[in-house]
């Protein structure tokens, strides 16, 4: 069974990757020429990427024409060049793979980008899908195909609507929510009216190994790894710690992500995460406390948004009732594996 990835090369679509490999797909994705290809080189720990000369082989669906930078070739996965804004290019990838199942996960996904660049992160989101979604209707093809919003479309949430359900009303506080607001809403549409199976989830954080640095976990974890090596001054800065997230590992999001194809419902959208709260504070004391070296804290108002997310808490039962999905990685490892990456990498 033929997968495809739109952003294969992040955090998440490097983990689905792996797992879908693990379960005996054929997994392609798409990247972009400034894409990030050390998530996909780290996967050589599992044997999944080889290493060629720059005229060794570089992928096995040659007419899609330059696939992959040459420097490396992952033996499992083809990686197609593609622009999720040019529709040519995404008919030209849809219509050569013609695949069983696609992952959404292309997005221009940090919320801070987001103020800085609000046209940029709707054009991306919104019109990349609609480009992707239009040449699946091109291709004359029925693929399932997840769409990966987010639950920073639920933005303003008030103390009494938690456990945050599926029917919660959406309060987007972020060009980045508004568009996956926007998604989710253009998924349905093509749901209803051309009969695309698309199927919605609502990830709340997950983390893990491979999280750019910009994410405050990742942020925090590789300026403790700098400065055990003695490259800054122990000094930790920080945002708001007051704000409570539900955080997931990513790799059990990511086998998430693969349940709500195979057992979810189209035309549904579900909630995924632990179903437990933390606040930002709480996660920097766990990580802190797997530090070698004692760090001082100091908060940097540069790191403060023009508007936050106050609380997060996940009601993930309708999810778990029909995919019989259970988080089972512990917080506190996500947070060790995390740390040791970017020990390996400062």
């Amino acid at each position: 069974m033929r997968v495809l990835i739109t952003g294969i090369t992040g955090m998440a679509g490097s983990h689905l990757a792996e797992y879908l490999l693990g379960q005996g797909f054929e997994v392609f994705g798409t990247y972009r020429w400034r894409s990030r290809m050390d998530n996909l080189e780290d996967m050589t720990a599992c044997g999944r990427v080889n290493h060629v000369g720059d005229n060794g082989p570089i992928a096995n669906v040659a007419s899609l024409g330059r696939l992959v930078d040459e420097r490396i070739r992952p033996a499992d996965i083809n990686l197609i060049e593609a622009d999720l804004t040019d529709a040519v290019s995404m008919r030209r990838v849809v219509g050569a793979i013609r695949p069983d199942r696609i992952f959404h996960l292309a997005a221009q996904s940090f919320v801070p980008t987001s103020w800085n660049a609000p046209a940029d992160t709707l054009e991306t989101n919104i019109i990349g899908q609609v480009k992707l979604l239009e040449a699946v209707r091109e291709a004359g093809i029925d693929p399932l195909i997840h769409i990966a919003g987010s639950s920073e479309e639920y933005g303003m949430v008030h103390p009494n609507e938690v456990p945050i359900k599926e029917t919660n009303p959406l309060r987007p506080l972020s060009p980045y929510a508004v568009s996956k607001v926007a998604q989710e809403m253009l998924a349905f549409q093509y749901f209803y009216s051309y009969g695309l199976r698309c199927v919605v989830t609502r990830a709340f954080n997950h983390e893990g190994p491979r999280r750019g640095h910009v994410f405050v976990t990742s942020s925090m974890a590789k300026q403790i790894a700098a400065i055990e090596k003695g490259l800054q001054p122990p000094v930790i800065r920080v945002g708001d710690t007051s704000i409570q997230r539900d955080w997931t590992d990513v790799r059990d999001m990511v086998r998430a992500y693969h349940l709500v194809l195979e057992k979810g419902t189209p035309g549904q959208v579900y909630n995924i995460g632990r179903g437990e709260t933390m606040t930002v504070q709480a996660m920097l004391d766990i990580i802190l406390s797997l530090s070698e070296v004692p760090i001082k804290v100091e908060q940097d108002p540069a790191r403060f948004r023009p508007s936050d997310v106050r609380l997060l808490h996940a009601d993930c039962s309708k999810f778990k009732q029909e995919t019989g999905w259970e988080p089972e990685i512990p917080f506190r490892q996500t947070l060790q594996d995390l740390l040791d990456y970017w020990r390996k990498r400062v």
